[in-house]
């Protein structure tokens, strides 16, 4: 008895101790908030302070069910300084509801219909000769390009984003975040 008291304990102790690896996979702290593998992009981005701004934008668009959804997603994710960033008022703008279809698709230009790590994408542009071109969900093309160790994100409007914190990965894809904000060529 007192054995298998014993083998019960160690096992015990040893799925939480894989639970526990599994769920940080050494992803980065985004925001001053720890990711975890086991939570979507939105129960993740939620904790962030630096992306305050882009969770507001995706609830006033409705695209908190979508982007809790199975995926799997890759989400390029401003940071505040990036909203910010935009002429005066804009943010405002945006988020007011007679523009919720607008803010829509300028969100879904941050989304890309598949898991797509950092190493998959710098495989894709070595693959294309030095630039990759991604269709997103909100119907956005995106150019990929990679050099010296970074990836940079450019909208159709030629706005230049570079990923600042890349893979963390969660339960429905995979958040790199970025520092501008990306539009269609007809939104802003």
């Amino acid at each position: 008895m007192n054995l298998s008291l014993r083998a019960l304990s160690v096992a015990a102790m040893l799925t939480v101790a894989s639970i526990g690896g599994a769920v940080a996979q050494d992803n980065p702290e985004v925001g001053g908030a720890a990711m975890f593998a086991d939570k979507n992009i939105v129960e993740n981005a939620v904790n962030s302070a630096d992306h305050t701004t882009l969770v507001a934008a995706v609830q006033a668009a409705g695209l908190v069910e979508t982007l809790s959804g199975e995926g799997p997603f890759t989400v390029l994710a401003p940071v505040n300084a990036a909203f910010d960033a935009l002429p005066e008022g804009t943010v405002e703008t945006l988020l007011k509801p007679e523009n919720k279809e607008t803010l829509s698709t300028i969100l879904a230009c941050h989304v890309i219909p598949a898991k797509a790590l950092s190493t998959d994408i710098v495989g894709m542009v070595e693959a294309d000769g030095g630039e990759h071109v991604v269709d997103t969900v909100g119907g956005c093309k995106l150019t990929l390009k990679a050099a010296d160790g970074k990836v940079t994100v450019t909208d159709e409007n030629g706005t230049v984003a570079n990923v600042t914190i890349a893979d963390v990965i969660q339960s429905n894809g995979v958040i790199h975040v970025i520092d501008a904000v990306l539009t269609p060529k007809s939104a802003m």
